[in-house]
């Protein structure tokens, strides 16, 4: 593995990262709500009464904040080494990870961790390591 360090930019990554702290903590704080993307997006089917409106405000968000960057910013190129069917086993994966967990990145990895969660460490941990070990199967003993 090389890093391009002609590409490498990490005051970008820094406020992005600074961002969603401070978003984080803001939610928590006037919302007394943990900012889980998989919960968020539970919570909408079936949904509580009263709770609606900041769920799809939120998803809402997720959705329109990368419009709105990309309409003040030169397009990325994006470029993904994955069919169709390998995006969509590993988005089913993804989901059934976050009903086992009871959670996703977000919520512990951003949120949990934060907390000082003993839970959210030990998921972060498996979740990264499961990751880190897919890459390694995948790329350098099957070479796919």
């Amino acid at each position: 593995m090389t890093i391009d360090w002609n590409a490498f930019a990490p005051w970008p990554a820094l406020a992005g990262g600074l961002l969603i702290g401070i978003a984080v903590a803001m939610f928590v704080l006037l919302n007394g709500r943990i900012a889980g993307v998989s919960g968020v997006l539970g919570g909408l089917l079936n949904p509580a009464r009263g709770d609606v409106a900041w769920r799809m405000s939120f998803v809402l968000g997720l959705l329109i904040a990368p419009a709105v960057h990309a309409s003040f910013s030169a397009p990325y190129p994006l470029r993904i080494d994955a069919g169709d069917g390998a995006l969509v086993l590993a988005g089913l994966l993804v989901g059934v990870g976050t009903r086992y967990g009871m959670g996703c990145t977000s919520g512990h990895g951003v949120c949990g961790l934060s907390r000082l969660s003993l839970r959210s460490l030990v998921a972060t941990l498996v979740f990264m390591g499961a990751g880190f070990m897919t890459v390694f199967v995948l790329r350098h003993l099957l070479g796919l």
